[in-house]
């Protein structure tokens, strides 16, 4: 088969690890009927990560590298990857040999079958297991997604990306992403090993919020802000409608039982003027989502511009 897979694998104070991931690359290139190429992003590191890494480019002809010169995160060390890859399948690897590259063919497999994009299942017990599970149940309930894991390692047809736009530690969402834009996915169980080298990069207490909001943020992009004015429009009629019945009450009041009560006055305003308020942000919020939209079909028209060939 002539398919060409790009490995992508961003890495931050990794010098202990490329050595050895480079060599366990090679051993399963040799063994494989894939082409392949592993594409190492030094995400800003302040060890001998990149030293390393151009150590392997001399060594070994199927490493392609590219640096930040400052930490920028995951989905920046993705999008740059992307960039210098020339595939027509990616795969997102972690660098801390956690995934081992011997599982890479059967990570890859199911997009040979018709799969468009394959989530990676892992299997093994780890530190931060509770937390995952919980994050990924919460995911699956919110997106309504059948995938176990949304955190592993991943394959995906090359096209799938370019019918994304990944925002900032938006690299997790990439399957929900996906799978809202259509495309088929599956998923495949691979052996989680411990790591031997280095700390992990995503420990802390903090990144829990920073999850959840960020998963609350994917959700209204993909259902709230495709049609604003609806949702905003909406509340704003139930406010106005309330407002409504607080005026025919409040006039009833004053003009009937001649009893009049100021502070229902103050709340017709109110709710009144939320209404107005929703109304104008859900005008908002669709001119901004008009602007997307059309901003993604110009970024659509240059990708294949880009893609011509050239006489």
């Amino acid at each position: 088969m002539n398919n060409m897979i790009s490995v992508i694998i961003p890495a931050y104070n990794e010098e202990g690890n490329i050595p050895e991931l480079c060599r366990l690359f090679d051993e399963m290139v040799k063994k494989s009927d894939h082409k392949y190429e592993l594409v190492l992003v030094d995400d800003g590191s302040e060890d001998g990560t990149l030293d390393k890494i151009r150590e392997a480019g001399d060594k070994y002809d199927f490493v392609k590298f590219a640096r930040h010169h400052v930490n920028l995160g995951l989905t920046e060390g993705l999008k740059t990857g992307f960039s210098i890859a020339s595939g027509d399948i990616y795969v997102f690897y972690p660098a801390d040999l956690q995934f081992l590259p011997e599982d890479i063919p059967a990570l890859v497999q199911p997009i040979f079958e018709g799969a468009d994009v394959v989530a990676g299942w892992k299997q093994g017990k780890y530190k931060k297991k509770f937390v995952s599970s919980v994050y990924n149940y919460l995911s699956r309930k919110i997106f309504r997604l059948k995938v176990h894991d949304l955190n592993a390692a991943k394959a995906f047809k090359a096209t799938v990306i370019k019918d994304m736009f990944l925002r900032k530690d938006w690299h997790r969402y990439l399957v929900v992403l996906a799978a809202d834009l259509g495309y088929k996915i599956a998923e495949v169980k691979i052996p989680l090993y411990d790591r031997q080298w280095g700390s992990s990069k995503f420990s802390g207490l903090m990144r829990i919020p920073i999850g959840v909001l960020d998963m609350l943020a994917v959700k209204v992009q993909l259902s709230l802000l495709k049609k604003p004015l609806l949702f905003f429009g909406g509340l704003g009629s139930i406010s106005f409608g309330l407002g409504f019945l607080v005026g025919l009450v409040a006039l009833y009041l004053r003009f009937v039982a001649g009893e009049g009560f100021r502070p229902m006055l103050y709340l017709v305003i109110l709710l009144m003027g939320l209404g107005l308020g929703l109304f104008i942000l859900g005008f908002l919020a669709e001119a901004m989502a008009s602007m997307k939209e059309e901003l993604a079909g110009i970024r659509k028209k240059l990708d294949r511009f880009d893609e011509t060939p050239k006489k």
